[in-house]
């Protein structure tokens, strides 16, 4: 018992050893946790730019038979609602001619012109001379792909917008003078589309209906500006009026010969009013009910037509002299930037051009008007395809273009055209002989020329 105890104790005191020696060790070191630097992220600080607000105007025609105004106001709301800082206010004109005058009495009183304005293409010269517009070859230039922009555009319709190497205008409004009829009534009388002028001037007599005191005639041929419908016609026999800026060929004999065919229409053929023909407001309405069975038009009226006439409207160049030749001129209106207006203005005003510019917006102008397309890539649209497919006389207003020649764009262009106007004015009422008339025309226009084509 007494060595059982002895054990107990000798256990007992190793035990009490082993702790106390265990306590003395030092402590084992502790594997710290490695210190991660916090990686402290700015918060970035995003500037919004504020615009200053702009507000500009833009002067435009609405000569034909579509609601323009109605239309430009749609596009200026798509416009502002991407640039809201930007505001575009319209002043609509009955036509160019009072576009240029409203523009140039601005400036004549002192005021600030609109720093855009739609204004025909052929009023290039002038407008330069005035020092009324600036080039955009800087806005151009500024484009991520500025030669497939201005190489998209229609080529008849860039005829007028290049002088001295610069770009002056962007095309928009444009058109062509083409011929409506009537297919409804050349299919009741047996005929086939005209191909010539002996087949225009046959058919347009024999569908020339006179009931009493009323007339119906197979042709009217708007004249009271009768430059532009007359060009087709001298295009048509083999001449056109003009040569290049300087130089106009009134009394060509060519020339002579259609201002003759026009008299003829009316005083061998009885197919047309006598005469000038003061009717460019109301004819396409008689055309649409069906009160003249042919008119020479623009192919900005073609939405109007479509929609009120209730037969099938064909649309074609004007025949040409000759056996299968045809004839057409360009038309309309290109934007221009004034040089007048402040230059935040006529930035914004660029920003306007090119927002129109897009396909979409130049297809849907063109579907809603009439007008042609001014850029290839709008036939491309789903848009477009879809209206041709239902109206593909808009197609026949494009291809007209191949037949056409150049508008006439002269120098002094404003007094060129007054007289060459006046002339031949003069030779439809039967006042003067078609050779005398553009004889008269000739003389006066070099001298209207001569300071600024020295």
């Amino acid at each position: 018992m007494e060595k059982k105890n002895i054990s107990l104790l000798f256990i007992s005191g190793l035990f009490i050893a082993a702790l106390l020696l265990a306590a003395c060790q030092p402590a084992p070191a502790v594997e710290e946790a490695p210190i991660v630097e916090e990686e402290v992220v700015e918060e970035a600080v995003v500037e919004e730019v504020v615009m200053e607000p702009i507000t500009f105007q833009v002067f435009y025609p609405v000569a034909v038979d579509a609601p323009i105004a109605a239309i430009l106001n749609g596009y200026i709301e798509d416009f502002q609602a991407e640039y809201p800082y930007i505001t575009v206010e319209p002043v609509f004109s009955g036509g160019y001619g009072d576009v240029q005058t409203a523009v140039q009495t601005t400036i004549d009183g002192g005021g600030e012109p609109p720093a855009l304005t739609v204004l025909l293409a052929t009023a290039l010269y002038d407008l330069i001379n005035a020092d009324s517009i600036v080039p955009l070859d800087d806005y151009v230039a500024g484009m991520e792909d500025s030669k497939a922009y201005i190489d998209d555009f229609l080529p008849a319709f860039m005829e007028n917008s290049h002088y001295d190497d610069k770009l002056w205008s962007i095309p928009f409004q444009r058109s062509a003078v083409v011929m409506y009829y009537n297919a409804d009534m050349f299919a009741g009388a047996g005929l086939e589309p005209p191909t010539s002028w002996q087949s225009w001037a046959e058919a347009a007599q024999a569908l020339t209906v006179k009931e009493g005191d009323t007339t119906n005639w197979g042709l009217q041929f708007p004249s009271g500006w009768p430059y532009w419908n007359f060009q087709p016609l001298a295009i048509g026999a083999g001449q056109n009026i003009l040569k290049d800026d300087c130089t106009v060929v009134f009394d060509d004999p060519v020339v002579i010969e259609a201002v003759q065919f026009f008299i003829d229409l009316s005083e061998v053929y009885g197919a047309m009013p006598t005469g000038v023909q003061a009717v460019w407001a109301t004819s396409t309405t008689d055309f649409a009910s069906g009160a003249t069975a042919m008119v020479v038009h623009s192919s900005g009226s073609l939405t109007g037509i479509l929609e009120q006439a209730e037969f099938e409207v064909g649309v074609m160049p004007y025949p040409g002299k000759e056996e299968g030749t045809y004839a057409s001129v360009p038309g309309g209106g290109n934007f221009y930037i004034m040089k007048g207006a402040p230059q935040e203005k006529q930035d914004a005003a660029w920003k306007f051009v090119e927002f129109l510019s897009r396909p979409d917006y130049v297809a849907d102008y063109s579907i809603n008007t009439g007008y042609v397309a001014s850029c290839a890539s709008a036939y491309d649209t789903e848009a477009m395809k879809a209206y041709v497919a239902e109206a593909p006389q808009a197609l026949d207003t494009r291809d007209a273009l191949q037949y056409a020649g150049t508008e006439l764009s002269i120098q002094n262009l404003g007094q060129v055209r007054n007289i060459f106007h006046d002339y031949l004015q003069r030779a439809y009422n039967g006042e003067m002989t078609a050779a005398e008339a553009m004889a008269g025309a000739q003389s006066e226009a070099e001298a209207a020329m001569a300071d600024y084509c020295e």
